[in-house]
């Protein structure tokens, strides 16, 4: 038979057989590479943090990142220690605040306390801070559990404000007569 006469389905046949061949070990590798986990699903490092607050003398060292999402038992110890102290109110503390001193110490080196001045503020404590002290900002992002103002033992407080700034990722004030800096989650600012 020659190949004028031949079934052109038979002529294709290697050809077809060929491109299979060749796109199944191209869908193969494929497969793999997809198989392969993402940079977004590898598991992060857990989060510890470890606060003492200066006005009511309670300490609390404790786990708010378990290396694959904030733990909302470790969240909720610290909303209780960063309640207002003055009525006793609590209210959710940004996670974001927390990662911020999470890279705080990490930057200074130091894995130490962070004494807490102060941490969420009710409407009612606000309005009294305000009326003793020019400093306190009507809309507090304290009052949003967006902003903590603390040191950090054994370390330069002056420094730690150097280190939030660079960071960029909300508020610093820096109070050096009372040593403590604030830190929030709100525009980037600096003072």
């Amino acid at each position: 038979m020659s190949e004028s006469t031949r079934d052109p389905q038979s002529i294709c046949a290697p050809e077809r057989r060929r491109f299979l061949h060749r796109a199944g070990a191209v869908c193969a590798t494929l497969g793999v590479l997809t198989a392969l986990p993402s940079r977004a699903a590898v598991i992060e490092q857990p989060r510890r943090l470890q606060f003492v607050h200066t006005h009511t003398g309670e300490t609390l060292s404790v786990e708010y990142f378990d290396g694959g999402g904030y733990s909302a038992s470790g969240l909720a110890s610290i909303d209780h220690l960063l309640r207002d102290f003055r009525t006793g109110e609590s209210h959710r503390i940004d996670p974001k605040l927390l990662d911020i001193l999470y890279d705080l110490q990490n930057l200074a080196n130091r894995h130490s306390t962070f004494e807490v001045i102060s941490g969420y503020r009710s409407p009612t404590t606000n309005a009294m801070l305000r009326r003793a002290s020019s400093g306190v900002a009507e809309h507090s992002q304290h009052l949003l559990g967006k902003a903590i103002d603390v040191r950090l033992t054994g370390f330069a407080t002056d420094r730690l404000g150097q280190y939030a700034r660079s960071l960029s990722r909300g508020g610093v004030g820096f109070y050096a007569r009372s040593d403590f800096i604030h830190i929030d989650t709100g525009p980037v600012r600096y003072w």
